[in-house]
């Protein structure tokens, strides 16, 4: 693990997020407002004014980001097989229901949004299901792959059949967490005044396949801090990979975007018992001297399944579900359904009894003190749902350590159901 002085790595990183240290990592006492960048800073200055498209290829300069850029190309060229624990896809973990309902407000919706689009428009915002679109979704302020549309740059009733669209397809609490992330990014163009660089429309929307109740096929959206794959087959929805996130996530403009699932998580950790805890704690803080080399990132930090990572080996660690009490596994539910949230019931409801049904390979870890005192971050995994929430440095607010009010979360289904993949397979050997 890297222990250099705190530099900058290219102006927005530096070493610090990445460097172990001993000893505690203190949370701020004081709020985010304390760490604003002074307006006339000139990483705020200097691209003040600028297009999103101005300011991707000014942030395309820095070497630091070249390098990610070609790392992250080479990741999105692999095919696609699914995030894994050994390297080894699992079948058989994901099913359709034997009689499938079907829901026709996603696709009639749908319809509608594009029945109001140019032919040019209806070119652009659609691809063919088994389209490598799908995983060019990001979560960076800079464009890294054009993909559909982006809403800044429809007309608003345009937006607003976009938006109806994700409302009819997600429950109404998904939809309000969804589009407060949304709203967050353009509170945090406000804050830092670049409300052409970060907005509440600073996001692509693409469809794939042909929206149908039963036929598979789903929709896209992606920008900073918001990443939303939605997949409908055969009766059962399917929302991942997701990322949200938001900086600063804590206000008092908004409700705390993730204080539900933060709450739940810490009253978990703080009743694990000694022994427990030694199972659970994999790093006394996030930013652990024992970590390996190569743990922590400069744009990821500490989560592991975010863009692009869809191939990843991610091995398990932590405690076992099994080796928690009732009222604890009760706890870790509550989690993984918080995770969930997007999904509407009953789909949401079918989502966990994957989980449930897998209980005894699940596995919770923890980095960071159990009692709330420092910033912290947690995984959930299993052979059919991997979660995970990670207290970032800052980005646009000048905390160089990691803190409460930067915040990241992702996502995924492993052994291949990311964008519904698996059960995309399995419709069409049903169907054939």
């Amino acid at each position: 693990m890297s222990r250099h002085p705190d530099q900058d790595i290219d102006g927005f990183f530096s070493t610090a997020r990445v460097a172990g240290r001993e000893g505690v990592v203190e949370l701020p006492t004081d709020g985010y407002t304390h760490y604003l960048l002074d307006h006339d800073d000139p990483k705020l200055a200097d691209v003040r004014g600028m297009s999103y498209d101005e300011f991707t290829q000014d942030r395309y300069q820095a070497p630091f980001l070249q390098d990610l850029l070609v790392y992250w190309r080479s990741l999105y060229d692999e095919p696609f097989a699914g995030i894994t624990s050994d390297g080894v896809v699992r079948p058989g973990l994901y099913g359709l229901p034997e009689s499938p309902e079907a829901d026709s407000a996603q696709h009639r919706a749908a319809e509608r949004m594009l029945a109001g689009l140019t032919d040019a428009e209806r070119q652009s915002v659609r691809y063919p299901l088994d389209a490598a679109e799908w995983r060019a979704w990001s979560n960076p302020e800079f464009v890294v792959h054009r993909v559909g549309l982006r809403l800044e740059d429809l007309e608003t009733e345009k937006v607003d059949a976009v938006l109806e669209l994700v409302r009819a397809s997600l429950s109404p609490e998904g939809y309000e967490r969804v589009t407060e992330a949304m709203a967050l990014n353009g509170f945090l163009g406000k804050l830092v005044d670049l409300p052409t660089v970060m907005n509440d429309r600073s996001y692509w929307f693409s469809v794939f396949g042909t929206p149908d109740p039963l036929e598979p096929w789903g929709w896209q959206l992606f920008g900073h801090h918001v990443a939303v794959n939605f997949v409908s087959v055969g009766g059962r929805h399917v929302i991942a990979p997701v990322f949200l996130g938001a900086e600063p996530a804590v206000t008092e403009e908004y409700p705390p975007l993730f204080a539900d699932r933060e709450q739940i998580a810490l009253r978990l950790a703080g009743s694990l018992s000694p022994g427990q805890r030694d199972d659970a704690v994999v790093y006394d803080s996030v930013l652990d001297p024992a970590m390996p080399e190569g743990r922590l990132h400069p744009a990821d930090e500490r989560h592991v399944a975010g863009a692009f990572r869809d191939n990843r080996v991610i091995p398990y660690e932590g405690i076992r579900a099994s080796a928690l009490d009732a009222q604890q596994q009760g706890w870790l539910r509550g989690i993984v359904a918080d995770f969930l949230v997007l999904l509407v019931e009953p789909q949401r409801a079918a989502t966990l009894a994957e989980y449930d049904a897998h209980l005894d390979e699940t596995y919770f870890s923890w980095y960071g003190a159990t009692d709330g005192s420092q910033p912290f971050y947690l995984r959930v995994h299993s052979p059919v749902i991997l979660a995970e929430l990670d207290h970032h440095a800052g980005v646009w607010l000048t905390n160089r350590l990691p803190a409460r009010f930067h915040v990241h979360t992702t996502l995924r289904h492993p052994n291949g159901n990311d964008y519904g993949r698996a059960l995309i397979a399995a419709w069409g050997v049903d169907q054939a």
